[in-house]
């Protein structure tokens, strides 16, 4: 079983509900037991910059243990996305859910439409805050450096605020965050 991070956002429609639904059929992934869930960030888009809370992302993390291999468990994110109504021929416009590997363990891979980690994740405040609310000492396999320095040292200036009041959600019937029941 691998340690794997699994970031998701969205900017249109039911933000929340589409997280929600996301993070439960994470749950549901086969030989996967999800073991940490971030509380949700609100997150200005980075084309556009000049409406406050029209297209703004909703974004958190969740943590799983699975044995699903890496292009295996892409495809499932990508099929999931397609079931929540993500449009595969705007993949950089609004979506209804993104669903992204972060993390894979310690492991390191270049192949056509899929690195790991994520080459980007490290710029990324939305992404970093919500990893190092789960797991601030994890360290990157490449930059050698834990989540928590990576945060403290990140450039990013897009605002992330923490959603408040955070939502009741069907994982759990709890906040989306942290560990789920029976961990």
């Amino acid at each position: 079983m691998e340690t794997v991070f699994i970031g998701f956002g969205s900017n249109v429609g039911d933000r929340v509900d589409y997280c929600d639904r996301a993070v439960t059929l994470l749950s549901l992934l086969p030989h996967s037991r999800v073991t940490g869930v971030s509380l949700l960030y609100e997150t200005e888009p980075v084309r556009d910059r000049t409406d406050p809370g029209e297209g703004w992302f909703l974004n958190g993390v969740v943590q799983i243990e699975t044995d699903i291999k890496p292009r295996s468990l892409l495809t499932t994110l990508q099929e999931i996305e397609r079931a929540l109504g993500r449009d595969d021929d705007n993949r950089a416009g609004p979506r209804t859910i993104d669903l992204d590997i972060l993390f894979y363990g310690q492991h390191v891979m270049k192949e056509p439409g899929l690195s790991i980690p994520h080459p980007r994740l490290h710029q990324r405040r939305f992404v970093l805050m919500p990893i190092n609310e789960l797991d601030p000492l994890w360290v990157h396999p490449t930059l050698n450096q834990s989540v928590a320095q990576l945060l403290t040292e990140s450039q990013d200036q897009a605002q992330v605020r923490l959603l408040f009041p955070q939502p009741s959600t069907r994982y759990g019937s709890r906040p989306a965050c942290h560990t789920p029941p029976g961990s």
